[in-house]
């Protein structure tokens, strides 16, 4: 944090983690060195009394439109136990969703002023999961293949699959759109599209690859092959 600090003293910095760095050292920690933090805290029966209201409005609202309805609540909490040295800001998502509750809680050191509590679950702690989701692109191109004996031989994989991964991003970007697989993960569109079976001739002249008839894909990869022809 102190290199990151000397390097850019005026950009705000927050930890954003799942519950299971929900604990007092950290939030402490974050405090004390003015460190700003949106971690998922686990339910607890007393969490879930707090938002007995919000969830039951919740409820109504799925049963009215049979779809996913959510409740947000904000409050000061600290736990039971006393592990938590002082009482901190709690926002509840109060969700029925398939005939059953589905609720999550987050705490937080920013201020319910600029920072609502809708907003701050999902456009600041749910974007969490989604660069999870991005990390777990980059394993299935093999970004976690370190088994070289030099250390350079190992960040040299890393930028292979990142290329690899910007390769992917382009093609559905600039290929896939308005197809079956216009937002499908790397692992499908290799599986797909680029892991075929086929026939290689070489001739004086061309390259003759030939597909099997029976490959599901073929109008999929057609339009992408039509897009990106030069």
């Amino acid at each position: 944090m102190k290199r990151l600090r000397m390097q850019w003293p005026e950009v705000k910095i927050i930890v954003r983690a799942d519950s299971g760095f929900c604990r007092e050292g950290l939030l402490l920690w974050c405090e004390q060195n003015k460190v700003d933090y949106v971690l998922g805290l686990a339910r607890n029966p007393k969490l879930r009394e707090r938002i007995d209201l919000e969830m039951k409005q919740a409820q109504a609202g799925f049963e009215k439109t049979r779809e996913a309805t959510r409740v947000f609540a904000d409050f000061c909490y600290r736990t039971v136990s006393k592990t938590w040295s002082r009482e901190r800001r709690v926002v509840a998502k109060a969700e029925y969703i398939q005939n059953k509750e589905n609720p999550r809680f987050i705490v937080t050191s920013l201020d319910g002023e600029n920072y609502g509590s809708q907003m701050l679950y999902e456009k600041v702690y749910c974007a969490r999961g989604e660069m999870e989701n991005r990390i777990k692109d980059q394993m299935s191109l093999f970004a976690d293949r370190m088994s070289t004996e030099s250390f350079r031989g190992n960040p040299l994989r890393l930028y292979l699959a990142t290329f690899a991964y910007s390769l992917m991003l382009g093609l559905r970007q600039q290929a896939l759109q308005g197809t079956e697989l216009a937002k499908a993960q790397p692992q499908t569109l290799r599986l797909k599209l680029l892991k075929i079976a086929a026939t290689i001739r070489v001739t004086a002249r061309r390259v003759w690859v030939s597909m099997p008839r029976s490959y599901p894909w073929q109008d999929v990869f057609r339009q992408a092959h039509l897009a990106l022809r030069c």
